[in-house]
């Protein structure tokens, strides 16, 4: 779907008056985030689109509605196998797709509930919430959030496992295709591991790199430079840029740190850390490995959020 014409999103935001709203980020990654605890306000994809749309619009990466699970097919699914996720997470891209969730859109998620007053969350407290990329549990971290994102995979495990590498990425900046590995973190991501920061920034990020093959349902893509040295004090670091289905280049993109921490850390080989500092656009997020249920790799995504604006739709 393409932004909104101008000779349409007028009378599609018109659709939307009243709508109380507000305005968060997690490390730059924005959203207009909703509150609809009767689960009345259903938001489609023309009426999102509008409201992401930075020009005519509120201006975001995404657009998430807070629903209680029970209203929708997803959460009640959800509730049968975690009862205590009350809360589900309705996430659209910025051209309105459906997306299955976001790391830094969780946090923020999260925040806005606090705020709103709909969560009591004391710091070290923990919550459960539903989103479509699976049941998602958050810890209050002081200042921030540190989300159990659930297990990694390798989209093309075979593959992946055999040669480190499973697909072709070509991005206008980039004078040859580069090898890259995709990541599912509930969502998909092509990780693409650069040798120099300037690499990195003569990357040209406002046409979608092309993926081959190419994930089911696309992909993100994530272009990451590893530090040098790449751990010290026994904390990897890396710096990336990366752009979104469905919304192009973003100041952060939180299941995408997680990718590119499982991709460099499986290239490093078994002497990598679990601990990891992601450097984005727009600040810093924290990723770390650990042994979930299941005997399966878990990975934690931690960060801030913010909410910057409350208002009403005129």
């Amino acid at each position: 779907m393409n932004a909104t014409p101008a000779e349409t999103t007028g009378p599609i935001l018109r659709t939307l008056s009243g709508l109380r709203f507000s305005k968060g980020h997690g490390t730059g990654n924005d959203f207009v985030l909703v509150a609809d605890p009767e689960g009345v306000r259903a938001i489609g994809a023309d009426q999102a689109a509008a409201l992401c749309d930075r020009h005519r619009g509120i201006g975001a990466d995404g657009l998430i509605r807070a629903v209680p699970s029970r209203f929708l097919p997803e959460g009640r699914e959800l509730l049968t196998e975690a009862p205590d996720a009350e809360w589900f997470m309705d996430y659209r891209n910025a051209d309105g797709s459906l997306s299955e969730m976001c790391g830094n859109g969780v946090r923020v998620f999260v925040h806005f509930l606090r705020t709103e007053g709909l969560i009591d969350l004391p710091d070290g407290g923990s919550l459960t919430i539903g989103t479509r990329g699976g049941v998602k549990t958050v810890v209050r971290t002081g200042d921030g959030y540190a989300v159990d994102m659930g297990p990694w995979e390798f989209i093309f495990p075979g593959e992946a496992s055999a040669k480190a590498m499973d697909s072709l990425v070509t991005a206008d900046g980039l004078e040859v295709a580069r090898p890259a590995l995709s990541v599912s973190m509930g969502n998909p991501h092509t990780v693409v591991a650069l040798a120099e920061l300037s690499e990195l920034t003569g990357t040209r990020l406002f046409t979608a790199p092309k993926v081959d093959p190419v994930p089911a349902n696309g992909t993100n893509v994530e272009f990451v430079v590893p530090a040098e040295p790449l751990v010290h004090d026994g904390v990897g670091s890396v710096t990336m840029r990366v752009h979104e289905r469905g919304v192009g280049e973003t100041q952060s993109c939180g299941t995408g740190a997680c990718a590119a921490a499982v991709a460099i850390r499986h290239w490093a080989g078994a002497e990598a850390p679990d601990a990891w500092r992601v450097h984005v656009p727009g600040g810093v997020v924290g990723v770390k490995f650990f042994a979930g249920p299941g005997g399966h790799e878990h990975v934690e995504l931690s960060g801030p959020a913010v909410i910057v604006a409350s208002g009403t739709l005129s």
